[in-house]
């Protein structure tokens, strides 16, 4: 006899939008503030695409980094390890974001206005975030789904509208000649979102009455901030060519 109600497949279903629906939302948002262009669809798949490649490249780099580089580090205590531990993962995540974002976008002819780079970054930030929610929530369960969709994929998209601003900021500075100023801002591209990465995973993992009061000061004040940084850049975009 035929089941028309599957438990188990529906469970999985019910866990796989938990996990994605979120990403799903905020790339709209950030699609839907694109004021003058809109990016082609194809590339925005490429880029979500580019975001789960770059979730499996850093699984395997943190495995690396976490489990033969950090015990050869001089740390003193707990705090500096879990410090030391952040570090590593931000610089990981945020570089392979950033490999897979220059890959797809740089010599693109459709990256022609400067909110492109935020649109860009954002969108594989967000396949990042959307694949490893779905790791997160099978593991522990729909417990963790609310959490994940109110702290950290946001957090992902926070780190990558910095990203994506200065990204765009290259761009201009590398069609006028101004090699300097493209190094510049490719570097702040990078080291912002890996600072802000590193101090809101290190601020949840110490994990004291402390720390958790400064991890939800700095939530709260840096979403305030990226949902301030993305009107503003959206509203004074303009074509880099």
């Amino acid at each position: 006899m035929l089941l028309l109600f599957d438990p188990a497949r529906t469970s999985m279903a019910v866990y796989a939008c938990a996990a994605i629906l979120p990403a799903l939302f905020l790339m709209r948002y950030i699609y839907r503030k694109d004021r003058f262009e809109k990016e082609p669809a194809y590339l925005l798949w490429r880029l979500i695409l580019g975001g789960l490649l770059a979730a499996g490249l850093s699984i395997i780099l943190e495995r690396v980094g976490l489990d033969v580089v950090l015990p050869t580090l001089p740390i003193p205590n707990e705090t500096a390890y879990y410090i030391a531990t952040a570090l590593i993962v931000g610089l990981i995540e945020e570089g392979t974001k950033m490999l897979f974002l220059r890959r797809y976008t740089w010599n693109n002819p459709n990256f022609n206005f400067r909110f492109d780079g935020v649109v860009y970054a954002v969108f594989v930030s967000l396949g990042f975030a959307a694949i490893e929610n779905v790791l997160y929530v099978y593991q522990f369960g729909l417990s963790v789904a609310f959490a994940r969709a109110m702290l950290a994929i946001p957090a992902h998209m926070g780190f990558a509208v910095f990203m994506g601003a200065y990204y765009g900021r290259a761009k201009i500075c590398e069609v006028r000649g101004d090699f300097s100023g493209k190094v510049r801002n490719m570097v702040l591209s990078y080291v912002v979102a890996v600072a802000l990465h590193t101090f809101y995973d290190a601020a949840a993992m110490i994990n004291s009455e402390t720390s958790m009061t400064v991890f939800m000061v700095f939530v709260a004040m840096m979403y305030f901030i990226v949902y301030t940084k993305i009107h503003r850049e959206s509203v004074s975009d303009h074509e880099i060519y």
